[in-house]
């Protein structure tokens, strides 16, 4: 039997606040075929701050 292609890909996120912290997830890209941008903890700069996925 033949494998169905996977409808989830493997993303990074990178923050907005040039710290360099990076999330990696994934997310739906029938869904979602658009870059995302999540509110996330920064731990670098110790506050929530937004998240966009890089390429």
């Amino acid at each position: 039997m033949a494998k169905a292609k996977n409808a989830r890909q493997t993303i990074i996120l990178e923050s907005t606040e040039g710290t360099g912290y990076r999330y990696t997830t994934k997310k739906n890209k029938r869904e979602h075929p658009s870059r995302v941008e999540f509110k996330k903890y920064d731990p670098v700069a110790r506050k929530h701050v937004l998240f966009k996925e890089t390429k």
